[in-house]
């Protein structure tokens, strides 16, 4: 049978570029669709992202911060940007150092996803961190957080209350649950 993974593919004709930012760009594509006819894409262009899962004893570390699309602050699992030609984990462990002050004698791949496919090509790289011994926060000159340890029951209730609402941070939970019910991650 022959591989079909592209037969909807759409060739691009074209690529304006609208806006480079710090951490994003806009292009326009005009593209050519299956049947023939041409069509527009607007797509915003990441360099990739990380989230950590971090295990403590006493639950799961997260952070408090605000989020300025969104108008308010919420509650998320430590992240941040790939640096160009960063390894993820390694920017993982770093993450989780800078944004939690803790470092984690052990970290794996749990699963890679996209953050928003129809008009973006983030993907973002989940761990899971365990083992941790503290350490002293980093924070960038522009962060400003709190960072603490919450229970599974609480991250549920932070769901429910909508201070977690974010897709890296909901997964976590669920494959945190996961593991608590069946001993496995993923």
């Amino acid at each position: 049978m022959a591989d079909q993974s592209n037969k909807f593919e759409e060739i691009t004709i074209s690529t304006e570029p609208i806006f480079q930012g710090k951490v994003i760009s806009l292009q326009v594509d005009t593209v050519r669709l299956p049947d023939g006819n041409t069509a527009t894409r607007e797509i915003v262009k990441h360099p990739g992202a990380v989230g950590v899962l971090a295990l403590h004893p006493k639950g799961m570390l997260v952070v408090e911060q605000y989020r300025k699309a969104l108008g308010k602050s919420q509650v998320e699992i430590p992240a941040g940007k790939l640096e160009r030609g960063e390894d993820p984990m390694e920017a993982a462990k770093r993450e989780l150092e800078e944004e939690t002050g803790y470092k984690c004698g052990t970290i794996r791949h749990l699963s890679s996803f996209y953050t928003s496919p129809g008009f973006a090509d983030e993907i973002i790289h989940l761990y899971v961190a365990e083992d941790l011994q503290q350490g002293e926060v980093q924070l960038d000159e522009d962060e400003f957080l709190d960072a603490e340890i919450i229970t599974l029951e609480q991250a549920e209730q932070y769901m429910a209350e909508g201070r977690i609402s974010d897709a890296k941070t909901i997964t976590a939970v669920y494959a945190w649950k996961l593991y608590a019910l069946t001993g496995r991650l993923g």
